[in-house]
């Protein structure tokens, strides 16, 4: 395969896109990008710092001190803010309960934007968020857009939570937090989420994360042809 070749992946939160990116990633021997991990350290930061999302220029501030950087280990990409790993700590409740307000921050997503292009010019790359296939890589040669219903998603995130050892959180505030996202994340004025027309539909309700790997290597391989 050529150089250059982007693979989107977009969908709503506790959707398997980031599940699906990285095995299709390793399958393909692309680099995966975890944008969503990205938006997750930067409200990391926020939350440890104290920012005023309301504060225009904390907010510019910040992100001036913000510096992320991905490693791969034992085939798992995994994501450092200033030097330290942060893979589990953004997956943690309090994050996700402030993530999508940080992603819709225009001057977050601007950032983040110039990042993610700047990481997608000389690889092949693999990478899911809510607007990689309309904003970030509107050129993407194959784009996906992942769905299922609210509470098979709710019901796989709390396994996830439950599995990390929080004991705290309930099932009915995963599907709570969902739905909130859910909504911020279709309203919000900076690049809402949204289907791009020429996005393959993977609904994820009722298959595997085989049958979706599957699934997503069969319409790579009619995109890009050996």
């Amino acid at each position: 395969m050529r150089k250059n070749l982007v693979v989107a992946i977009d969908g709503y939160s506790s959707c398997g896109k980031s599940t699906l990116a990285k095995a299709l990633a390793k399958k393909l021997g692309f680099i995966y990008i975890d944008s969503g991990a990205m938006y997750r350290a930067v409200t990391l930061y926020f939350i440890r710092n104290h920012v005023d999302m309301t504060d225009t220029e904390a907010v510019k501030d910040a992100l001036q001190h913000i510096e992320l950087n991905f490693h791969s280990r034992d085939y798992q990409s995994h994501i450092t803010l200033n030097g330290e790993e942060v893979s589990d700590e953004i997956r943690q409740m309090p994050v996700s309960e402030n993530v999508s307000e940080v992603a819709a921050n225009k001057f977050v997503r601007k950032d983040m934007v110039k990042q993610q292009q700047r990481m997608g010019k000389s690889k092949n790359i693999v990478m899911d968020g809510r607007d990689i296939g309309t904003t970030v890589f509107p050129d993407a040669q194959i784009k996906f857009f992942m769905t299922a219903d609210p509470k098979v998603r709710a019901e796989r995130r709390f396994k996830e939570l439950q599995s990390k050892g929080d004991v705290t959180t309930t099932m009915e505030d995963v599907f709570e937090n969902i739905a909130h996202r859910d909504y911020l994340d279709t309203t919000r004025v900076e690049s809402p989420l949204t289907r791009a027309e020429d996005a393959v539909i993977l609904d994820n309700t009722e298959i595997t994360e085989q049958e979706q790997l599957d699934f997503a290597i069969e319409q790579v391989k009619l995109h890009f042809p050996e």
